[in-house]
């Protein structure tokens, strides 16, 4: 080799090092960028479509500003296997997260949750209605009649009143209506075998779905924790005796879109099938939507001799143990009630 192109070879040994320390150097630099944060606002959320590379990804963050080298944000995923691990969903970003930090946020799936609450005593109807104006929830359910919901739930033929667990639930955004519906059966249902196993002996209920009808009348009758298994008490021992239940809700359930807020003696002579002062047990089907506590209420009755009680007006209730005390009650609590009937139980 001549002196020359011994030079030559040594110049270009040289380039090439110092290209590949330079090289080296850049992607540090870059590696060094995706550790710092991104700059990004409170509230801001980020989704990962399905079935998107994470190349896909990298570029899409780039053009937002969070990301100056996508190929290199991209490789160090590669390399570190989180690429593939990657899960699509809606994320959560917060102030001073770095890419690094919401790779690691992409791997975890924790996405946005969005909160949804089904409320105690709302009934199938209400709970449609919320369900529709539900604004990060998918409607899928428009102009379906309650019996085609059921059935698209695997229930069909089944009375969709009770069967939903009264909670709040989380799901990611853009979950469907229908797919929120059947958590919260699945959730009622879960929560009723379990409430029938702990069931106290000797109770006059044939089964889980007439324990459930009595804690939806529960439901109806107090929104005072402490008097429901007071009120689960009378209840059982009126069926236990085989007398009327005599309880306002399971009448005005049975009216319908006939009730005007105002209930009358005529009401309680009206025979429905959900009219608990002319037909003996307990009505058809649940009246309402309940939640654990009801449905731990009708199961573990507190049963102290008490076979009537009557509104005090301020959301608690008067109980008695003989139809004299319950009519002394109904005179002090309830002045001014001419039209209505001095009914043994109901509040």
């Amino acid at each position: 080799m001549t002196p020359r192109a011994l030079r030559l070879l040594v110049l270009l040994v040289l380039a090439a090092g110092a290209g590949g320390l330079w090289l080296a150097r850049a992607v540090q630099l870059e590696l060094e960028y995706l550790e710092a944060p991104m700059g990004i606002a409170a509230g801001t959320e980020y989704t990962v479509p399905p079935g998107a590379s994470f190349a896909v990804v990298a570029q899409d963050m780039a053009r937002r500003g969070w990301v100056r080298s996508p190929r290199v944000f991209a490789w160090h995923a590669r390399r570190t296997g989180k690429a593939r691990a990657v899960k699509a969903g809606t994320y959560a970003l917060q102030p001073g997260m770095s890419a690094l930090a919401a790779l690691d946020l992409f791997v975890s799936g924790r996405e946005v949750q969005v909160p949804f609450t089904i409320v105690e005593g709302w009934s199938f109807t209400q709970l449609r209605e919320a369900l529709a104006r539900a604004p990060r929830l998918e409607h899928t359910l428009q102009g379906l009649d309650s019996a085609a919901i059921m059935e698209r739930l695997g229930q069909p033929g089944r009375h969709p009143e009770g069967l939903f667990l009264a909670e709040t639930y989380h799901f990611p955004p853009g979950t469907s209506d229908l797919t929120a519906l059947r958590r919260a059966l699945t959730a009622l249902e879960q929560a009723l075998d379990q409430a029938w196993r702990d069931r106290a002996p000797d109770l006059p209920l044939a089964s889980p779905y007439e324990a459930l009808i009595l804690a939806s009348i529960i439901e109806k009758e107090t929104a005072v924790p402490d008097e429901r298994a007071l009120i689960a008490g009378v209840f059982v021992e009126r069926l236990r005796r085989g007398m009327l239940l005599q309880t306002d809700p399971t009448v005005i359930y049975g009216l319908g879109d006939g009730f005007d807020g105002n209930l009358r003696r005529r009401d309680l002579e009206n025979d429905t099938p959900y009219n608990t002062y002319t037909r003996k047990g307990l009505p058809p089907t649940p009246i309402a939507l309940v939640g654990r506590s009801a449905l731990e209420a009708a199961v573990a009755p507190r049963v102290d001799g008490s076979l009537y009680f009557v509104s005090r007006g301020d959301g608690t209730h008067h109980f008695s143990r003989t139809y004299g005390e319950h009519l002394k009650a109904v005179q002090r609590y309830q002045l001014g009630g001419a039209d209505r009937a001095g009914h043994a139980s109901g509040g």
